[in-house]
């Protein structure tokens, strides 16, 4: 696990502010023979950084510019990737955009971009547009060209990412709304959750399962068979998961996790990670007794060092304390969705059994 260097984080670039960068960069070597270096470019909120760029060609009818991802102190992916635009002159057409190698291809209904095109989000192609257009009046020219974006190993990128599973074959996407990384911020993944429901609202499944890690992911794969992409990667957001489903409903949810971390849904948090939640042992101890647990079972389980023991302590006394918050955490997460999706619950121990279960309410 990448751990959060200590002191002020350094935040970074997105793949989208590189691409615009390296294609202002490119386009205005393509019109006058000369590269700026470094390039300057304006972001959607105001701010003006300037990029070096790391690799420049020039051929008869096209220029190539290159700029190294710079994540700063997130632990993204990407981070040090190369990334290429190169550009050549069309006669008509405006901007026309391609993938290159390493950028993947749409081939699921449900994202931001048609299926067929490359995975080149809606704010990056605005930018790169945008400079386009600056370039052009800054030296008549004419402002219809092919952008084509490479990342160089950028397939094997991609299966680090959500990109397999929301069906973007080929390499990674150029992403970025603000054309700036936080670091260890949260709202990728909460993304990454989002296209994910959109990908299985749009092809019309009607069962999806929203795990807390590859563990119970594997479980709930052998219970069910469902297909790859009916899996939303949920990690601690159950929160932001049942949010966007609230607006977004499927007909069936199968919300499967751990112990420790249903303990705490059950308990009302929304948010699982264990910064920010956690498990109340008193808690248990309390739902343990009003399901037949004697007071030394319920001492036990309040001194228990970790939910894991407590669940033991609880087993060993045949109290159905993982019943239990199965239970609660349903009803947590139906209040969340307002009833609109159907969901049960699953809770699995570390070695991946299930150890308690409901039915769809």
């Amino acid at each position: 696990m990448t751990r959060k260097p200590e002191g002020p984080l350094r935040r970074g670039w997105t793949t989208g502010a590189c691409a615009t960068a390296a294609t202002k960069a490119a386009f205005t070597a393509l019109i006058t023979g000369e590269f700026p270096d470094p390039v300057e470019i304006l972001l959607p909120k105001g701010e003006r950084p300037s990029f070096a760029l790391a690799r420049r060609a020039r051929g008869e009818d096209w220029a190539m510019a290159g700029i190294i991802k710079d994540a700063g102190d997130d632990p993204d992916v990407t981070h040090l990737a190369l990334i290429l635009s190169k550009v050549r002159p069309l006669l008509q057409g405006g901007v026309q955009f391609k993938a290159g190698a390493g950028v993947g291809t749409v081939t699921k209904a449900g994202l931001p971009v048609e299926v067929g095109e490359p995975a080149i989000n809606p704010v990056p192609r605005r930018m790169m547009a945008e400079v386009i257009e600056e370039v052009a009046v800054a030296y008549g020219a004419e402002p219809d060209v092919e952008i084509e974006i490479s990342v160089p190993g950028g397939e094997e990128l991609a299966k680090q990412t959500w990109n397999p599973r929301l069906g973007i074959v080929g390499g990674i996407s150029i992403l970025g709304t603000t054309g700036i990384v936080h670091p260890f911020s949260c709202s990728a993944w909460i993304a990454s959750i989002h296209r994910g429901i959109d990908v299985i609202r749009a092809a019309g499944l009607e069962h999806a399962a929203a795990c807390t890690g590859s563990t119970t992911e594997s479980a709930v794969q052998q219970r069910y068979g469902l297909p790859e992409f009916a899996f939303i990667d949920m990690g601690d957001f159950a929160g932001a998961t049942l949010k966007y489903l609230r607006q977004h409903p499927i007909k069936r949810l199968t919300l499967a996790g751990g112990f420790g971390k249903f303990c705490k849904l059950a308990d009302g948090f929304l948010d699982l990670h264990s910064g920010r939640s956690q498990v109340n042992l008193e808690t248990l101890a309390r739902w343990a007794g009003e399901h037949g647990a004697g007071e030394l079972t319920r001492r036990l389980i309040t001194e228990a060092n970790t939910a894991s023991e407590a669940l033991s302590i609880a087993q060993q006394q045949n109290v159905p304390l993982a019943k239990v918050v199965a239970e609660k955490a349903q009803a947590v997460a139906i209040e969340e969705v307002m009833g609109r999706v159907a969901i049960e619950v699953l809770v699995y121990d570390r070695d991946g059994q299930m150890v308690a279960g409901t039915g769809f309410n």
